[in-house]
């Protein structure tokens, strides 16, 4: 059998045994934990899935959130994605999303299903699936948070300006029809301090970022920290993407 065809076939295990992972006791990360490299490295597992072929690790390295994963064997690390041949998403390990507790810029929504949202006011995906929430508001309860990326001029002082509004109402409205051309955002005055007090809000939320490793927005986890779709999630409750 040639070595592509063994890869693919442990890869195909991989992906069939996820849905039956099996989180890992105290004891077992502990073991891994102690691997000389994990160490050396400044590894921390923060969880851990049995999913049969491979133990599937949500870790920080160095204080960054990265995922990896481990022979059952502990002889060697996989690092990157792996894809279904399936549906061709990524293998993910569930994110662990203690960090997010507390720290979101506003809560949107009413409804009972829960997501944890990472947007950014100029990414173009972000304000195309954000345009949506009015249609799904009674449904979800989506915790938002502001990750503003560094090659989008605007980005920052959007974000500021939207966490300043003083109401639920005005800050989903800010939220969903803010851009780089409205007027309000460029002229908007800050009481004494009050900048300064929504940076630190904000940078708090750039840190759970760091330490759940995104890299690009829209980020959206369902409650149990599963990465979702965020045109998939619309669909889910009859939003139809164009």
């Amino acid at each position: 059998m040639s070595k592509i065809i063994r890869n693919l076939l442990l890869l195909v295990a991989m992906i069939s045994s996820l849905n039956a992972a099996q989180s890992l006791s105290s004891n077992e990360i502990k073991e891994i934990q102690n691997l000389e490299l994990f160490k050396r490295a400044q590894v921390v597992v923060k969880q851990g899935y049995d999913a049969g072929s491979v133990y599937l690790l949500n870790v920080t390295v160095q204080g960054k959130g990265d995922k990896i994963f481990l022979t059952k064997d502990k002889k060697y690390l996989i690092a990157g994605d792996m894809i279904s041949t399936k549906d061709g998403q990524p293998l993910e390990v569930p994110a662990d999303l203690t960090p997010t507790l507390g720290k979101e810029a506003f809560t949107f929504g009413t409804g009972k299903d829960e997501y944890v949202l990472f947007t950014d006011p100029e990414c173009p995906y972000c304000k195309k699936f954000e345009e949506h929430f009015p249609k799904i508001e009674d449904k979800v309860k989506i915790r938002v948070f502001y990750f503003p990326l560094d090659f989008h001029k605007n980005a920052k002082d959007i974000s500021l300006y939207v966490m300043s509004q003083k109401n639920y109402k005005d800050k989903v409205n800010a939220m969903i029809n803010t851009n780089k051309d409205t007027p309000a955002f460029k002229n908007k005055k800050y009481a004494k301090g009050e900048k300064e007090e929504l940076q630190k809000h904000l940078d708090s939320q750039l840190e759970v970022a760091k330490k759940l490793g995104i890299r690009g927005t829209p980020s959206v986890y369902d409650k149990d920290g599963n990465k979702v779709v965020w045109a998939a999630m619309l669909q889910k409750y009859g939003v139809k993407v164009q």
